[in-house]
This record gives structure tokens, C-alpha cells and sequence, in this order.
């Protein structure tokens, strides 16, 4: 079936934009997606009834089935939310929640404390934003739900130190492929003064928008900072007596029975991606380097291995401990299965979304919107602006990386003959905005899981989480306007942390 061509059409933006603001307005996520969906397949298949409901059923079959046999990264990723809602359920029936929560309460003394420890478990989980966001929420969870911090701002913590903490790191499933994009670019333009490793360390650093969400997680957590509605969940979660973790804990348990899964699910998650990473490098005939390992790793069946691995380790642990029956533990791989179920609809939908997006083209629509007569000083800005609409729209940062990056050097190459005085800012202002585009998207993976993370409503995660992201865009977008005119990376970022202050203070003032 031959689908429309909205490439050069504004009609490519309707499906998505249409998903979102039903989706802000209604607070009905699945049905804003479906009509979303059912708009942009009308559109491709020209309104035709029957190609409408066969284009459907390939888009959905693709979610599953490719051509060269079964989908496994999504597979795998659906099979690992199913892994941590069992360990989440086998984590509150061996009693380590509850354990956990006592020894919080002893060692972290209050609120402040309790939202500290949520944001810094990042510097330890930063391998991949699937794997922060949920292994986090398992972790963080028993410690802020007892000293009465909402589940709001769980999901913001989670999110704000996910997508802006791995796309800075190399070591990271996200830093390895932007590095193997960055290297063709480098090789296209013939720039031999970076590395790509090196290209991108001089990218991260000016990276503000990711750099300055994390400054900002930890000055809310700290000064309590809460603005829109972020404030009225707060209040809400200090006046209701939070006893759920009481109610999930039938057995007193150890707080062993919470740490052994958790390292298990992190080293082997790491091991895992490691030897896959390894393979790939062996088929190519190339030696075995930390980063190449991480460049060309399987996310999906490492993830599923170290949650299988965690799994099996909490069964040991009741076991153990003898804590529960065999019809209880059973009960608990159900319960802890049915838990994900909203997640994974919502995931589902976003994924069909996703792929509707693509078709439509809106990204090229909007990509198209970037020519070589803008003025120099300001491309850095409007990239960032381009990128963050870019990834708002479709819900995913990779593929802003992958239709942007290109388009951004290409310009910068034009405009300053190839110089990286330009280029290097310009992909980092691509950088930025494709994070920060995911980060506020209600169709974003990462925006979902750390709702799911969290157990937190996944609109009330994103009406809370946004006040935040715009101001930190604000700030950036001012940093990218002084680099363009410039070129000095040291005073974007000393602007960015000026504007976001006088932000947070008017803020604060009022």
C-alpha cells in the first residue's frame, strides 16, 4: 500500500499534535493517543476505510514481527517492565520495602535527605535511562513514600537525572551512539582536530540544558523548590498518612533481601551489556574496548537477563528466609505482572504513535524548517528550539539525534567552512533540545517508565515535571544565543546558570 507524502506538508504535524494537547487537556492518555493514531493512519492511507484498518494492522505487527524475523528490542523491553513489576511484588512480600524504609528512617533523618538519595543514585545507574528510571523506583520509592514525599516528585527526580545524565556520559548506551554518529560526521567533514570520543566530551560540556536539569534536581530536593502544581502534590502527600508499604508487607524482612537484587540487576545488567557489546565487536573483527563494547551493546536482552538474574535472586532470598507459601509466591509473580499492564498499554500506544509520526514525516516537515539564511548568531538557539520540538513531537531523543545531527553539521559546515568553532555548539544544541523535547513529552519512553518508576499518574508526572524543563530551557536557550554570537562554550554556560538563577528567584519571589 503506497501512503501519502506529507513531508513538505504543515498537515504532518496534526497527528501528534493533536495526541498531545487532547492528551493535556482530557488527561485521558490512551484514548488521546488512539485518536492521534487513527488521524495520521487516515491521513496516510488518503482516507481510504480499508487501507486505514490494513495500514493499522502492519503498523502494529511491525511493533513485533520486522522482516527479518521478530522485534526483540521491544519485545525484550516489554518482557523486562513484566520482570520489574514481579521483582517490585517479591520485594514487598520478602518484607525488604518495609526493612528498608525503617533503615532509611534511622539513617536519613528527613525529607531532604530522602530526595537527596533519590537524585544521587543516578551517579550509579546512569547506564541506560530504561534501567535509571525503573531500578530507581524500586530503590527510591520505600525511602520518599516514608518521609511523605510525593510520588510527583519521585517521577520528576527519576526523569530529570535519566535521559540529561546518560546523554552526558560516554560510558552509556545513549553516549556510545551519539560517538557513532558523531565519528561519520567528523569523517563526512573531514575534521581531524577531534576524536569522536573527544568531540563529544567538548559537546557534553555544552550540553546545558542536560547539565542544568541535574543542577536543578538537586536544588529542588534541597530547598524543597516547588512551582505549579508540583507544589499542591507536595502538600497533598505531606497531609495523607502513606501506609502502603505497611500494607504490602505481610512478613518482617531484611534489608539484605532489597540490596542483594538490586546489585544483582546492576552488575549483571552491566556484564550483560558488556559480553553483548563484546560479541558484536568479535564478529567485526575488531579488539574489545570499554566504549566500543557500549557503542555496539543489545540493550534489550541485557536488561532482561539482569532482570531475570534479580528475580531469581529475590525468590532466593524468600526462600531463604522461608517467608512466604508457594501459592503466595505465586500470587506475587501475578499481582507483580498486572502492575506493569498500564505501563506497558501506554508504552504500546506510544510505540503505534511512534511510527505514525515517522510515516507522516513530521520530523523532515520540521527538519525542512532549518535553512542556511538564518543568522549565524542565532543557530545554535534555533536548533536547540528545532530539536526540542522535534523530539516533543514524536517522543524520542534518538531519532532527533539521527535526523538532526546531520542537518545541524551540515550547516555549520556550510555557514563556517567546516570550522568546529560553530559546528561543535550547533551539535550540542541539537543534543540539548532532543533532551529536552523527550524529557517533556507525554509520549516519550522515558517520560512513561519514570511515571511507572514511580507509581505516579502518568499526566500528573508531566503537568508537574514541566514547569521545571521550560525554565531550564529558557536558561539554555539565552546560554545558546551568547555561544552563537560568541563561540565561547564557557560563556553559555555562565549565562545559562545566571538566567536559570534570576528564574529561580523571580520564581521564589512570587
Amino acid at each position: 500500500m503506497e501512503l501519502i507524502n506529507y513531508s513538505t506538508s504543515t498537515w504532518s504535524i496534526l497527528p501528534p499534535l493533536l495526541a498531545l494537547l487532547l492528551a493535556i487537556v482530557t488527561r485521558k492518555v490512551l484514548l488521546s493517543l488512539s485518536i492521534g493514531i487513527l488521524v495520521g493512519a487516515a491521513m496516510l492511507a488518503d482516507f481510504n476505510p480499508l487501507n486505514t484498518l490494513i495500514y493499522l494492522k502492519n503498523n502494529v505487527s511491525s511493533l513485533f514481527v520486522k522482516d527479518d524475523g521478530l522485534n526483540t528490542n521491544n519485545i525484550n523491553i516489554l518482557i523486562f517492565l513484566l520482570l520489574l513489576g514481579v521483582l517490585t511484588a517479591l520485594l514487598s512480600m520478602s518484607g525488604s520495602n518495609r526493612a528498608f524504609a525503617e533503615w532509611a528512617q534511622r539513617h536519613i533523618k528527613d525529607r531532604r535527605g530522602a530526595k537527596l538519595v533519590a537524585a544521587s543514585l543516578v551517579f550509579i545507574t546512569f547506564i541506560d535511562d530504561y534501567f535509571h528510571s525503573l531500578a530507581v523506583g524500586a530503590i527510591a520509592r520505600p525511602i520518599t513514600d516514608k518521609f511523605k514525599v510525593s510520588r510527583a516528585k519521585l517521577a520528576y527526580i527519576l526523569d530529570s537525572t535519566a535521559a540529561p545524565m546518560c546523554v552526558l556520559m560516554p560510558v552509556s548506551s545513549w553516549g556510545a551512539y551519539i560517538i557513532t554518529l558523531i565519528a561519520g560526521l567528523l569523517a563526512t567533514y573531514s575534521i581531524t582536530g577531534y576524536s569522536p570520543i573527544g568531540a563529544f566530551m567538548a559537546m557534553s560540556a555544552m550540553n546545558y540544558y542536560a547539565i542544568f536539569s541535574i543542577f536543578m534536581v538537586f536544588f529542588v530536593a534541597y530547598f524543597s523548590f516547588d512551582i505549579g502544581s508540583m507544589a499542591r502534590y507536595e502538600r497533598l502527600a505531606l497531609e495523607v498518612n502513606n501506609t502502603e508499604e505497611e500494607k504490602l508487607s505481610g512478613v518482617n524482612g531484611h534489608v539484605r533481601n532489597l540490596v542483594l537484587p538490586i546489585l544483582t540487576l546492576i552488575i549483571v545488567t552491566v556484564s550483560a551489556m558488556m559480553y553483548t557489546g563484546n560479541e558484536a565487536l568479535a564478529a567485526d573483527g575488531k579488539p574489545f574496548s570499554v566504549l566500543g563494547a557500549f557503542e555496539n551493546t543489545t540493550v534489550g536482552i541485557s536488561l532482561v537477563v539482569g532482570g531475570l538474574s534479580a528475580v531469581v535472586m529475590a525468590s532466593i532470598c524468600i526462600a531463604a528466609d522461608r517467608l512466604v507459601s508457594v501459592q503466595e509466591y505465586i500470587k506475587g509473580w501475578l499481582l507483580g505482572m498486572k502492575s506493569m499492564l498500564g505501563a506497558i498499554l501506554i508504552l504500546f500506544f506510544a510505540w503505534t504513535i511512534n511510527n505514525v509520526v515517522s510515516d507522516v514525516q513530521t520530523g523532515a516537515y520540521l527538519a525542512s524548517l532549518v535553512s542556511d539564511t538564518l543568522p549565524l548568531a542565532l543557530l545554535p538557539a534555533l536548533l536547540f528550539i528545532l530539536a526540542a520540538i522535534m523530539a516533543f513531537s514524536t517522543g524520542t531523543s534518538w531519532g532527533t539525534f539521527g535526523i538532526m545531527l546531520p542537518i545541524a553539521a551540515a550547516i555549520a559546515a556550510h555557514a563556517a567552512a567546516g570550522s568546529v568553532e560553530l559546528m561543535l555548539p550547533c551539535l550540542s544544541a541539537v543534543m540539548a533540545g532532543a533532551v529536552c523535547g523527550d524529557h517533556c513529552s507525554p509520549v516519550s519512553d522515558t517520560t512513561i517508565l519514570s511515571s511507572t518508576g514511580a507509581k505516579c499518574d502518568h499526566m500528573d508526572h508531566v503537568t508537574s515535571q514541566l514547569p521545571y524543563a521550560v525554565t531550564v530551557a529558557i536558561a539554555s536557550i539565552a546560554g545558546y544565543i551568547v555561544v552563537g554570537l560568541t563561540y565561547s562554550g564557557i560563556l553559555g554556560f555562565i549565562t545559562t546558570g545566571v538566567v536559570l538563577a534570576l528564574l529561580v528567584f523571580i520564581f521564589k519571589k512570587r
